[in-house]
């Protein structure tokens, strides 16, 4: 086998495109494996990748992810404020910005304003406005989530980083370390403990 041949091909390229069908992945996977030259090549294929969409990335409308939303079916339904949901990936966040926008702060005065809005054996979620960071802590007797009504923030769970933005929703698992830094002037989220 022409190994630089191969290496010239373009197949790494559509390989990193997701543009090979199945055979073909797993012989360049099998070529991986048998020519080191080609892993090699492979992964600095797949960084090139992952720069430039590092580079060329666009910060997204705070629109969109409600737009997306309302394209699929999710509508903005009224919530009915005694018999809240629980919060998952799937909540659209317009409705809980409609419902709660009088106790969302158009620029708090003070660092974090709690106000609880449910509160029962399932679950506790609180509606919360904060312009500080929230230090690393980690929990064993809820589940908690967290959900972004406006603003950005970076949480790091265990090892990994996640950026939040209006509408993002996150799962943080039991008894794993965790923080919060925030991207915007002030993040107003609901934070949900759901009871193990």
């Amino acid at each position: 086998m022409d190994v630089q041949k191969y290496i010239e091909s373009g197949v790494l390229e559509q390989y990193c495109l997701g543009l090979l069908d199945e055979g073909e992945q797993a012989y360049l996977i099998q070529m991986t494996m048998l020519y080191p030259e080609i892993k090699t090549e492979l992964t600095a294929v797949e960084l090139a990748f992952e720069e430039l969409s590092a580079i060329t990335a666009v910060e997204p409308t705070n629109n969109l992810k409600q737009n997306i939303l309302a394209a699929i079916g999710f509508n903005n339904v009224a919530l009915n404020v005694n018999d809240l949901p629980v919060l998952r990936h799937s909540t659209n966040p317009g409705p809980w910005l409609a419902a709660f926008a009088h106790l969302i702060p158009d620029a708090p005065a003070e660092d974090l304003t709690v106000n609880v809005i449910r509160d029962d054996a399932i679950v506790r979620q609180m509606l919360m406005t904060g312009n500080t960071d929230v230090p690393e802590e980690e929990h064993g007797e809820f589940h908690e989530s967290l959900f972004v009504l406006k603003g950005r923030c970076e949480c790091t769970v265990g090892d990994e980083l996640f950026t939040l933005g209006a509408g993002d929703f996150i799962e943080i698992p039991l008894n794993i370390k965790h923080d919060i830094k925030l991207l915007t002037p002030f993040v107003t989220a609901v934070l949900q403990y759901r009871f193990v």
